[in-house]
């Protein structure tokens, strides 16, 4: 018969293989075909690692998300205050709704406009934006593309700055993404999109605007970002939530049209959030000053070199994911002395299973001094004309 300790040992394993299984699945959980967008992704914030996908690098529309890049421009503009009037030209007349209804010869700041624009996505408040920063909307567009190019969103071309359809007007889930990436490390932008409403003037008139994003008050830890719809588009979102010390970023373009596409966007938008924060966690995999790597040196008294990591690298990641992890060390084989201190030597990529997720520099941890016939003998003479010199002015005194 079997003891009562084996019976015993072998439930824990069975329940450690049944744990083990679950959370396996768990973080298996969001399908591609469970979610409506055409394209999507989720992303780390604090890293850029992209932590799901669906069809994230498909050229899409884009809708009014296309706001976030007009917003960030304005907002980064140093010749630019934000309480500046600003007068709205004859262009509004021919902006389709929605809009502000703005009055050509009409006064208003510019911070009023970036409400505008942000919270009720008014597309005349994105034209009088973009003529007052670049002289007219063309110019403007130019300067949002090159600006994408600028922070690794190559596959977005803008052609309107309100994101109303035009041809040549795309993006992808993912250039959306590291587009609010970049905009969300602006306080002054977080501070805007977060705002629930504002009442304000302008010389001729007075409004109020309200947040239409409602992920704020329906997703726990929301903080932004931008709603947008056109009949090309279909309906997009660019979400963002903070739980514990996670920021996340998702985009789905695309997530359909109608009622059921709006209803849509925001499912999509909270399945996704949700799977990043119930599946990943943040791992220190490389301390900083830990020692990477020792290497040979040639003319100097120290046999060996001891290379340090530059900094701490901490990645996102799944449980799973562990048993994938590795570190990959590129150095040259010898140095030659002299070393300098802190100068770069090697480098290391961390990756998961075949993704690159992180990549750091390694450094000499101490200065070290040539030492061979040549260096030795520059030393000598060096000391001899010195203690010569010495004589001299012994001698002058």
């Amino acid at each position: 018969m079997i003891g009562k300790k084996k019976i015993i040992v072998w439930i824990f394993v069975l329940i450690n293989f049944f744990c083990l299984n679950l959370n396996v699945l768990a973080e298996e959980n969001l399908e591609k075909k469970d979610i409506n967008a055409l394209g999507a992704v989720l992303i780390d914030f604090k890293t850029g690692r992209v932590l799901w996908e669906k069809n994230a690098h498909e050229k899409l529309a884009m809708a009014s998300t296309t706001k976030i890049m007009t917003g960030i421009l304005a907002l980064e503009k140093k010749d630019l205050d934000l309480e500046k009037e600003i007068l709205v030209s004859k262009s509004v007349l021919s902006v389709p709704k929605v809009k502000l209804n703005l009055t050509p010869g009409e006064k208003i700041k510019l911070k009023y406009l970036l409400f505008a624009l942000m919270l009720e996505s008014a597309n005349d408040a994105a034209v009088v934006i973009a003529e007052e920063i670049s002289g007219s909307v063309d110019r403007f567009c130019n300067l949002m593309t090159d600006k994408a190019k600028e922070i690794g969103a190559f596959d977005t071309s803008f052609k309107t700055p309100n994101g109303l359809d035009r041809d040549g007007h795309f993006s992808t889930a993912y250039d959306m993404a590291i587009i609010a990436r970049y905009a969300m490390k602006n306080d002054k932008f977080v501070e805007l999109i977060n705002t629930p409403s504002v009442s304000f003037s302008s010389d001729k008139k007075n409004y109020v605007v309200n947040n239409k994003n409602r992920l704020l008050k329906e997703f726990d830890g929301a903080n932004g970002i931008k709603t947008g719809f056109t009949g090309k588009a279909g309906h997009c979102f660019v979400g963002a939530a903070k739980k514990n010390d996670m920021q996340l970023i998702s985009v789905v373009l695309g997530s359909g049209w109608g009622a059921k596409g709006k209803e849509a966007k925001w499912s999509d938008t909270k399945k996704i959030l949700n799977y990043g924060f119930e599946n990943y966690f943040y791992k220190k995999i490389i301390c900083k000053d830990c020692l990477a790597k020792k290497i040979k040196i040639n003319r100097a008294r120290e046999k060996n070199l001891s290379l340090i990591y530059e900094k701490d690298v901490i990645v996102p990641m799944k449980k799973t994911e562990e048993k994938n992890l590795c570190i990959k060390i590129v150095t040259p084989k010898i140095l030659v002395a002299p070393i300098e201190k802190n100068k770069i030597y090697g480098r290391a990529r961390v990756f998961i299973g075949s993704e690159c997720v992180a990549k750091i520099n390694l450094l000499a941890d101490k200065n070290i001094k040539r030492h061979d016939l040549k260096s030795v003998m520059q030393k000598i003479f060096y000391k001899w004309i010195n203690f010569d010199m010495d004589l001299d002015l012994n001698f002058v005194k």
